[in-house]
């Protein structure tokens, strides 16, 4: 378990070993809409044309906002005590991994 201390009081936050162990993903997915942003987390396997969305997020735009700016902070951190993180050339991953029809 976590607690985060603040000046005005506690807020203690449950983390339990299911959770705790992560989900992989290697793609994010993100919609939105006038009131909410929507994430969802895939895991795509080489050679398995099909996959599920692993886990799903839902933030209001003020979250998602603050996520981007937390997010950019701490990969400016890591990259200044770890060197700059390539962004590999990767093919797109098409989304309709069924056959596509032909006319």
């Amino acid at each position: 378990m976590s607690t985060v201390n603040q000046q005005q009081g506690q807020i203690d936050i449950e983390l339990d070993e299911k959770t705790a162990e992560g989900v992989y993903s290697n793609l994010a997915i993100i919609n939105h809409s006038s009131s909410e942003f929507v994430l969802d987390f895939v895991s795509i396997m080489p050679g398995i044309p099909k996959a599920k969305v692993k886990s799903r997020i839902v933030l209001t735009p003020q979250h998602a906002k603050r996520l981007l700016k937390a997010i950019g902070e701490n990969i400016h951190r890591f990259e200044v005590a770890h060197g700059e993180i390539k962004d590999s050339e990767q093919p797109p991953i098409p989304l309709n991994f069924g056959p596509t029809g032909q006319a």
